[in-house]
């Protein structure tokens, strides 16, 4: 039997906000996170990964099947062993020998171990330098795919990613029975429905720049369109959204108004009106009405990034917005272009442009950028967000997010000191 570790290297601090509650490799893009797509080609795989200590507690809870930092488990026997930040084909891993190691840009992106190095593994605190050091002694391969370095990666990614799990994971008829009034543009082959999935009259689905996918029970309604390559998750609900193309969105999302090469992790709700373009937003997020993101610069320029407070040149000229777990905007919030929010912060807008970065555990008014005044309110509105989609907030996942509240602070601190300071300024004006 196959075993397989998923495991995150240094890097993948350069996703947050989005990786405060996960791991790298449990970030979406094109059908599956990288763990997700891993065990769709190994499905009989035993599985465990290597990861940040304070995510193991609700990993563990929300993965019973997973050795979660189990060293006694990785020291057992032979293992694969996959990056996180790894985006390609599951079955090129196949065929990796012990001899022989994935480099992408001199980092490892998959090795083969035998048990005697496993055993050596689950007993260093630094996996980066020990895989690197073993790698160094395998015949380096190559294998189509890569490694992603910064959150806009995914969103550069999914479309090509989009059409390569479609392709991978076909299976029986491409559509379910649909009414007369539905119609589809391009190759009736690029386009699946589940059966159990609604799909009203006044439905389009172009499929000639890329195929579609509507998982099961997905519902979209009358003057809903979509443009592939494109993606829609179990259970989620469409109603007179335009899709774009490269854009997924995840299970039980409730999605209106324009969205363009984007991606809804899952559980995210933009019901109403509003432009969501080259974003990545994360679960229990909530858009309100007219909540719209700019993806482009005037001067088409390339888009500058704040991770951290600090702004990072994504050598890209689109770049939209990317949204922590639980964070909320009140309507008519405008996101600039290349904003960064925190997990569970609260945008409450002034009619003008919001600042690009809004950290964790925040709330953005009048002008300015503040810790939220009752953290354990914004607890309490986390679990009644969740209970109306039939989940919880466990006690450690509210132990997790007391974590990133106190991990953040030096951060929010900051950005609070830099928004008084602007506003000081425009009063003397």
């Amino acid at each position: 039997m196959e075993r397989l570790v998923f495991f995150e290297d240094a890097a993948a601090e350069n996703f947050r906000p989005l990786t405060w509650l996960r791991p790298v490799f449990e970030l979406r893009c094109g059908h599956y996170t990288v763990r997700e797509r891993m065990l769709a080609a190994f499905p009989k795989a035993e599985w465990g990964v290597s990861i940040r200590p304070d995510l193991a507690e609700v990993y563990a809870e929300e993965h019973p099947a997973a050795h979660v930092n189990k060293e006694r488990w990785l020291a057992a026997g032979p293992a694969l062993l996959v990056n996180g930040r790894w985006i390609g084909d599951p079955a090129f891993l196949a065929s990796l020998t012990p001899g022989e190691a994935v480099i992408c840009d001199g980092v490892v992106a998959a090795i083969r171990v035998d048990a005697e190095e496993a055993a050596v593994l689950s007993s260093v605190p630094d996996w980066t330098n020990a895989i690197t050091r073993l790698a160094n002694s395998r015949d380096a391969v190559t294998r189509p795919g890569r490694l992603l370095e910064y959150p806009w990666h995914l969103i550069e990614a999914n479309p090509t990613q989009l059409t390569s799990d479609f392709r991978a994971r076909r299976r029986g008829p491409t559509k379910a029975n649909l009414n007369a009034q539905v119609a589809i543009q391009g190759r009736d082959a690029d386009v699946f429905i589940d059966p159990s999935a609604e799909v009203d009259p006044f439905v389009v689905l172009d499929a000639r720049s890329g195929p579609i996918w509507i998982d099961a029970g997905a519902k979209l309604q009358p003057f809903t369109r979509l443009e592939g390559p494109c993606y829609v998750g179990p259970g989620s609900q469409l109603f007179r959204a335009n899709v774009r193309e490269g854009t997924t969105i995840g299970p039980v999302c409730r999605v209106g108004g324009e969205i363009e090469e984007s991606i809804l992790h899952g559980y995210a709700n933009k019901y109403h009106d509003g432009f969501l373009g080259h974003s990545y937003v994360c679960p229990w997020v909530n858009l309100g009405a007219l909540s719209t993101n700019s993806d482009l610069k005037n001067d088409y320029s390339a888009v500058k990034v704040p991770l951290w407070g600090e702004p990072i040149d994504s050598g890209s000229t689109k770049v939209g917005c990317f949204i922590g777990d639980h964070s909320k905007t009140a309507i008519c919030s405008l996101f600039n272009t290349g904003t960064s929010v925190g997990v569970m912060s609260m945008v409450l807008p002034g009619g003008e442009l919001l600042p690009k970065h809004i950290p964790s555990c925040s709330r953005y008014w009048h002008g300015t950028i503040e810790e939220l005044p009752a953290f354990d309110a914004a607890l309490e509105t986390a679990r009644i967000a969740m209970s109306r989609r039939n989940c919880i907030l466990s006690p450690a996942g509210e132990r997790l997010l007391r974590r990133v509240l106190h991990l953040t602070a030096e951060e929010r601190e900051v950005a609070s000191h830099r928004s008084q300071m602007i506003q000081q300024r425009l009063v003397l004006r």
